[in-house]
């Protein structure tokens, strides 16, 4: 008898851990719910329903730093009142130019080791998904360092994935991997392990019970790695993996995240819906961004021309270049892009006079530049002066001297802590400067584009220069094109570089040119870069030319009006004017007939062009009525305009 008290003593705060009753958040309209728990081991998880359906089983939450294990033995201390967040702001640069974020805010402090510092996870639900970021605090004032991540997604075991491959390190071109640019796997099931080895990048999307799941980050400040989901995912469960070791700007630079105390983390995003409208419209990654930090610049989105991708880098020349910016201003357009070597093929001074040609034809010039350090061997030139804030100051004051507008910075290393910082120190001092930026062989958007208004757009796509690589990248065009509205665009501008009439030197094109006019519409960027070159432009009809000149420079709203991911994709964009622009693709091999209804985008009448007797011609007719029928042929497409 006399051991009875101990044991109730050993026992109780097992009894307690279990029995604590668990923690609800739920999105303002009551669809989105999170549940927090804690195991009897001190390790808490969350799970996300969407109504009845069960999107995420319990998942893993927590911290494992160098000097403490913050993923099990926890103990919740406090879990703070239910508040709401409100915050309206604009974008010129991203699918919607007024953004409106509502959400319910709860914040969960977690006690651990004695010492060791105090973990708080603060859960951020809207109607459209589900944001959590950890919190770090205590009196230490050495840095802290954080060696994994807990987090994990456990999603149902039904559940199909649309994934990316994320690539091996220092792999690829010359050494330029990870750069998000592989095929998705479409359809497979969740848990299936990746093709790569290296897990899946983010974002990554999934269908389950009915419903959809986009998982991606947002937020990234300087002090954190990019991270993507884990190779191994056992019962459809995926970590949050950091990055490979080579990731890092410098031997000696860091590679996972650190810092002092207190640390915000970035935050884990899942966009969730019974559709896929929720997915393709949602803003959570900019929603969960810091507000801008540099001043926003009198330059602005818009289009551009370019001719390296169906020309190649012989012809970055003085008067091919001048060339094209003619045909930027014969277009409307206000960009030309100026890719590599132009500083041996064309050299500084004549570049000066080719943007001060540009600027009298009210066309701003951007010209390309290698980010490398040591991390890549890419032979392409400008290299070696961006890398050292001193030289990349003084280059970018001189190049807007010059008359410049802004730069195209391709073949960085990774997503390093170091890394992050970089892209942060090349987009502050181009601010700075009075520069656009464009970052290629990039890591994915995470919010940035908020933060710094400069940024117009990232690579992070295998885009159409991989078309004229290999023939495999060219036959799996459309199919790739139909999965991106739902994955990659998404949650940032693409700089996928779209719209080629003209015939691919060596290679079969597969899609219609109706297809290749559709993607003006259906891909987003803050400078969208066209491929197709001055001649090929004006084989066209006079029709589409004036489709293309009329496209407006930035886009107010998106709305999916249908589509499956890798099958087909319809979207509608408004311009900033009001009018809607509604674009389709077919992705497969069989004619598909699609329905379009205009009535939810308030129109009446347009004009719709769309695939002619071959897949190089054209048709035309106008449209009226609340619903038009559009039957596209086997990798074909359409546009509506107002």
């Amino acid at each position: 008898m006399r051991l009875f008290p101990l044991l109730c003593l050993l026992v109780l705060p097992l009894a307690a851990a279990q029995a604590a009753k668990p923690i609800q958040i739920s999105s303002p309209d009551g669809a989105v719910q999170v549940t927090v728990d804690v195991t009897a081991q001190g390790q808490p998880t969350y799970a996300v329903r969407y109504r009845q359906a069960e999107l995420l089983r319990p998942s893993r939450l927590g911290l494992r730093l160098a000097s403490a294990d913050l993923t099990q033995g926890l103990k919740l201390t406090k879990a703070d009142k239910q508040t709401a967040v409100a915050d309206d702001y604009q974008l010129a640069t991203d699918k919607r130019a007024n953004c409106r974020y509502r959400a319910n805010r709860r914040v969960l402090h977690f006690m651990g080791a004695a010492g060791a510092p105090q973990l708080s996870v603060v859960f951020q639900v809207s109607n459209d998904g589900v944001a959590f970021q950890y919190v770090l605090e205590g009196p230490s004032k050495e840095v802290q360092r954080i060696t994994a991540e807990a987090t994990s997604f456990h999603l149902p075991t039904s559940a199909r994935g649309w994934l990316h491959p994320h690539a091996k390190a220092q792999t690829g071109f010359a050494n330029t991997q990870p750069s998000y640019e592989e095929n998705y796997q479409r359809g497979i099931a969740a848990g299936t392990p990746s093709t790569i080895g290296q897990g899946w990048s983010f974002p990554a999307l999934f269908q389950t019970a009915g419903h959809w799941v986009l998982l991606t980050e947002a937020g990234m400040g300087r002090t954190y790695a990019g991270t993507h989901l884990a190779h191994e995912s056992p019962d459809a469960e995926y970590a949050v993996a950091f990055p490979q070791a080579p990731e890092k700007t410098t031997p000696d630079a860091a590679l996972l995240p650190e810092s002092s105390l207190p640390w915000s983390t970035p935050w884990r995003v899942v966009v969730v819906g019974n559709s896929l409208a929720p997915i393709v419209e949602s803003t959570l990654t900019t929603d969960l961004s810091a507000p801008a930090t540099t001043p926003v610049l009198t330059e602005a989105p818009g289009k551009s021309s370019w001719s390296w991708v169906l020309m190649g880098d012989q012809n970055t020349t003085y008067d091919v270049q001048r060339r094209f910016i003619d045909y930027a201003a014969t277009m409307g357009w206000r960009y030309c892009l100026v890719d590599a070597l132009w500083d041996k093929q064309i050299g500084y001074d004549k570049t000066q006079e080719l943007a001060q040609y540009a600027r009298s034809k009210n066309v701003g010039l951007l010209v390309w530049y290698n980010s490398n350090g040591h991390w890549n061997q890419a032979p392409q030139t400008p290299t070696n002066v961006l890398f050292e804030p001193e030289s990349r100051r003084k280059e970018f004051a001189r190049i807007k001297q010059m008359g410049v507008a802004g730069v195209k910075i391709d073949f960085f290393g990774g997503d390093g802590q170091s890394f992050m910082n970089y892209y942060q120190d090349i987009l502050t001092d181009a601010a700075q400067a009075g520069l656009l930026v464009n970052f290629h062989g990039t890591t994915i958007p995470r919010g940035w584009n908020r933060t710094y208004p400069n940024l117009m757009t990232m690579e992070a796509v295998k885009g159409f220069e991989f078309l004229t690589f290999d023939q495999r990248n060219t036959d799996q065009e459309a199919t790739h094109c139909a999965t991106l509205p739902f994955t990659r665009n998404a949650v940032g501008p693409m700089d996928f570089t779209p719209m080629a009439f003209s015939e691919i030197r060596g290679k079969e094109r597969r899609t219609s040119n109706a297809f290749e006019l559709a993607l003006s519409v259906l891909f987003q960027s803050g400078i969208q870069h066209y491929a197709e070159v001055p001649e090929g432009m004006a084989a066209q009809p006079a029709y589409v030319q004036d489709f293309v000149k009329k496209l407006p420079p930035r886009w107010a709203d998106v709305k999916l009006m249908d589509g499956f991911p890798g099958e087909y994709a319809v979207l509608a964009r408004q311009a900033p004017g009001g009018g809607w622009y509604v674009a389709g693709i077919n992705a497969t091999d069989a004619p598909k007939t699609i329905q379009v209804d205009l009535g939810k985008l308030g129109l009446e009448n347009g004009t719709l062009i769309t695939d002619g007797d071959t897949n190089r011609s054209f048709s035309t007719r106008a449209v009226a009525g609340s619903t038009v029928s559009v039957t596209l042929p086997a990798r074909g497409g359409f546009v509506v305009q107002p």
